[in-house]
């Protein structure tokens, strides 16, 4: 099998530009955007993915995907029939396959009053032609991909609110057309896939837990609980957050609420040792949310700066 190499372009929407930036494993601070894409006039991007080479870019809105290339010419638009009028309740999300040729869109259908299903669409990276069309049998508000940096497969985490989440994963075949299957972890979260390929890291939809599985069976490799890290489970939850720093490592994040009405939400950092499930202790990293830390398996991690921006640090932050 051929290593596929993880994505190493990723986007941020500033000032209503599409903003493109390249991860070089020599560049830390603050990154520059490499590429500046102008999305369509009156297009709000909710998700978008540039091509390694720079020259594209697909995105989508409530009501569309759209491709574009860099000097801003259209490749290829499709619109979600009917156009929904709901402005709130559904996020559209798209990914880009490892080999460049396919978009993989999902549409929440169901919040946007289309249908009784959400669908799960791959298009033709050049055409837009839809070459696969897969309805989920979900009702999600918003869905997160995850690549697999090894075997290219595309996992998804549709979020369903109050009544869990659902992830499925599809496979490449060599004829081309990818199987679909869903993945049986029962009301958990995906948040990040191993930097090797193998193993996953899921947290409880009620956020009791955290667990780490054995990719691509989704074996239950261990499981920690909030009581694990020193928490009192009663005040305390897992963050639907952090991911592996390193193959060896991952980031779980803890929150809590205030004692008090004065007192605000908090959230701490820890290090799991994935290989033995040992907890390493809390990590310090300045960041104004949970979400803001993006670990990206190779021992740097990203937050962001004032201006939008990301900021990408290295070597292990201290522990304690």
């Amino acid at each position: 099998m051929i290593p596929v190499r993880p994505p190493n372009v990723i986007t941020r929407h500033l000032g209503g530009a599409i903003c493109a930036y390249v991860l070089n494993p020599s560049e830390l601070g603050t990154l520059e955007p490499v590429a500046v894409f102008q999305p369509r006039p009156g297009d709000e991007v909710v998700e978008s993915a540039v091509w390694p080479d720079l020259d594209r870019v697909v995105y989508v809105t409530l009501n569309s995907v759209v491709c574009l290339t860099r000097a801003g010419d259209r490749v290829w638009a499709a619109e979600f029939e009917p156009h929904s009028d709901r402005r709130h309740g559904h996020r559209p999300g798209c990914a880009l396959a490892p080999n460049g040729r396919s978009v993989w869109v999902y549409r929440p259908d169901a919040m946007a009053g289309r249908g009784d299903d959400d669908q799960w669409v791959v298009h033709d990276a050049d055409s837009g032609a839809v070459l696969v069309r897969r309805e989920l049998g979900t009702a999600g508000h918003g869905a997160g991909h995850h690549v697999h940096p090894v075997d290219g497969s595309i996992y998804l985490d549709v979020g369903e609110g109050q009544d869990g989440s659902v992830v499925f994963r599809a496979l490449a075949e060599a004829d081309g057309e990818p199987t679909f299957v869903t993945v049986p972890w029962e009301d958990r979260c995906l948040i990040d896939l191993a930097p090797d390929g193998q193993q996953a890291m899921t947290v409880d939809h009620g956020q009791a837990d955290v667990a780490f599985h054995r990719h691509p069976t989704g074996e239950v490799l261990f499981t920690l609980p909030v009581e694990a890290f020193g928490y009192d489970p009663d005040e305390t939850f897992v963050e639907w957050s952090g991911g592996y720093l390193t193959p060896d490592l991952a980031v779980v994040t803890l929150g809590g609420e205030g004692q008090d009405e004065d007192e605000d939400e908090w959230f701490r950092h820890h290090l799991v040792d994935v290989r033995t499930g040992a907890v390493r202790g809390e990590i310090t990293v300045e960041v104004t949310s949970p979400y803001e830390l993006v670990p990206l398996g190779d021992g740097t991690w990203l937050t962001d700066a004032p201006d939008g921006n990301p900021v990408r640090w290295s070597s292990s932050p201290q522990s304690h």
